[in-house]
Formats: C-alpha cells, structure tokens, sequence
C-alpha cells in the first residue's frame, strides 16, 4: 500500500499525519486520505478535483503528470509526497 506524506509547512494549516493508504492511482490514494481528513480535500484540490496551483505532489520522486485527473498510477511500495508551494519575497 502506498504511502502519503506531507510537508511540515502544510502541518502548520492542517493536520495532516502521513499514512499509509489503498489505492491504484493517485486519485485513490488522495481519496483514502480526504476519508479521513476532509479538510484537507479543499486545500488540495479545486473545485473540478484537480490539485491547486500551490500544491506540488511527487511519487517516488517523480512530479505527477496528470495534475487534473490524478490518473498517475501508484504501487504498493510507492511513496507519495504532498508539498505545499510557498510564494513570496
């Protein structure tokens, strides 16, 4: 099962422990976590379900390709990471 985990800067705002979750691809991943945290759906994606500007998810190091849809697939072993994008000067 594939594991999610959160920057600590978006700790600040949501609780968002990691964990380990279900799924084959992002979506169903996300989905497992949203279960359990609805707060953090709204925070991370949009009003279609596509993740946020200012949100940035990896898998095994890799950035998502598919940021609308979050069709990309994820293995059991895979690890998820879910940044929040900091802006500023």
């Amino acid at each position: 099962m594939p594991t999610v985990s959160f920057t600590p800067a978006l700790e600040r705002f949501l609780k968002a422990p990691a964990a380990t979750v279900e799924g084959a691809t992002l979506g169903e991943a996300l989905a497992q976590i949203f279960a359990a945290k609805p707060a953090l759906r709204s925070y991370l994606l949009d009003d279609q379900g596509g993740l946020r500007r200012h949100v940035a998810v990896y898998v095994n190091g890799a950035p998502v390709r598919d940021r609308a849809r979050l069709s990309d697939p994820v293995g059991a072993r895979d690890e998820i990471y879910v940044f929040q994008a900091l802006t500023g000067g």
